[in-house]
């Protein structure tokens, strides 16, 4: 072997190595941070209780509103970039001209480069008020507005990861759907959309991992009012909204109520952890049945 080649083989197994280090890092300080709170706090408490006010003086430890917070304007933003993305990725594949995907792609991605926090002020100051010109009960800090925009956001990730998979599909599918004498449309939907349904599952679960740990935008628009409800018209709190408005520096350090912002980020860590690898075992399960 080559010494250039062993010197890749050696930074690439350091990127490795790296990756996994800084992992197992990530998962001690969690650790070490949250099992002190769970010496005081019961984990049956914890998942299970209604009322989340661990910096008031009545405290309350049940995370369950910062859970249904989060799940909240994720459902919402899926509800927005699902049909968009996945619409805008048969368009590019199936109606397109080369020379206008080559363009619309790129602009698309440039979506995803823009600071969330910018994302954040155009909730708070375009969205919700356009949204409170006609729904009246809006509140000025909500779950709607927040979710609607966190969608906007992730949709170059549906779009891109679906157009890539339905890219993949071989044209003989196509070609043959063609020639039974189906329409364009009928072999988008029926033949390349379910031919390709593994990598638009991943590329949704992927989108669905992306706006859980979303924090500016929910930190700036949902509100910071931890509350167990469906309702997308009042204001709520995410668990990533807790952290940081605990990580301001205004609860002494390592104190109960500081040491809070780990036991909610290892729960983040595992709802994360667990979609990626469900993300992960969907597209090995396809890439099994197919080979």
């Amino acid at each position: 072997m080559k010494a250039s080649e062993k010197i890749i083989e050696f930074l690439l197994w350091l990127a490795a190595a790296i990756t996994i280090l800084i992992t197992v890092g990530i998962i001690w300080v969690l650790l070490s941070g949250s099992l002190p709170f769970f010496q005081e706090v019961s984990i049956v408490e914890f998942l299970t209780a209604k009322q989340w006010t661990p910096l008031f003086a009545q405290k309350r430890f049940g995370i369950m509103p910062l859970v249904a917070g989060t799940f909240l304007t994720t459902a919402i933003a899926i509800a927005v970039a699902l049909p968009i993305g996945l619409t805008i990725a048969i368009y590019l594949n199936e109606y397109a001209p080369s020379r206008l995907k080559r363009t619309i792609k790129p602009l698309l991605e440039i979506l995803a480069t823009i600071p969330t926090v910018v994302y954040g002020f155009f909730a708070l100051t375009v969205v919700t008020p356009f949204l409170q010109s006609f729904i009246p009960g809006l509140a000025g800090f909500n779950a709607l507005s927040p979710g609607i925009v966190m969608g906007i956001m992730i949709i170059p990730m549906i779009s891109s990861l679906s157009e890539d998979a339905i890219s993949s599909v071989p044209k003989s599918l196509r070609e043959a759907s063609y020639g039974m004498g189906s329409t364009r449309l009928q072999t988008a939907f029926r033949v390349m959309v379910p031919a390709a349904s593994s990598g638009i599952i991943v590329s949704v679960i992927l989108a669905i991992s992306r706006a859980v740990g979303e924090t500016m935008i929910v930190a700036i628009a949902a509100g910071q009012q931890p509350r167990l409800t469906l309702n997308p018209l009042v204001p709520v709190e995410t668990i990533t909204t807790y952290i940081v408005q605990v990580s301001l520096g205004d609860v002494p350090h390592g104190s109960l109520e500081y040491r809070t912002i780990f036991a909610a980020g290892i729960v983040l860590f595992i709802f994360t952890f667990a979609l990626n690898n469900l993300s992960f075992w969907i597209k090995k399960k396809y890439q099994e049945k197919y080979d």
